[in-house]
């Protein structure tokens, strides 16, 4: 740890000294390899609405996707495994 020069951020009212940001971290967008097409927008609002309204579970998440109209990739209501298995793909 003496190799490293630490910075006072003083953040959240701390004196804690920090290391400064080294380039070793992840930033979301690298991973992607093209921009989100309209549907992986729908289906992130989608999810991120179920998130806001305190919505974790698989179950409670493919029926708050479905109420809100938003439809698997084949164009059917979500299933657990359908939802499952798009995320695979989405992630791959």
């Amino acid at each position: 740890m003496d190799d490293h020069k630490y910075i006072n951020s003083a953040a959240g009212g701390s004196n804690i000294g920090r290391l400064p940001p080294n380039g070793l971290y992840l930033n979301s967008h690298q991973l992607r390899d093209h921009e989100p097409t309209t549907y992986e927008n729908i289906l992130a609002d989608g999810i991120e609405r179920a998130y806001a309204q305190g919505i974790h579970e698989l179950a409670a998440l493919v029926k708050s996707l479905n109420e809100g109209g938003c439809l698997d990739p084949s164009g059917n209501a979500w299933t657990e495994d359908s939802f499952q298995q798009t995320m695979q793909e989405l992630g791959a």
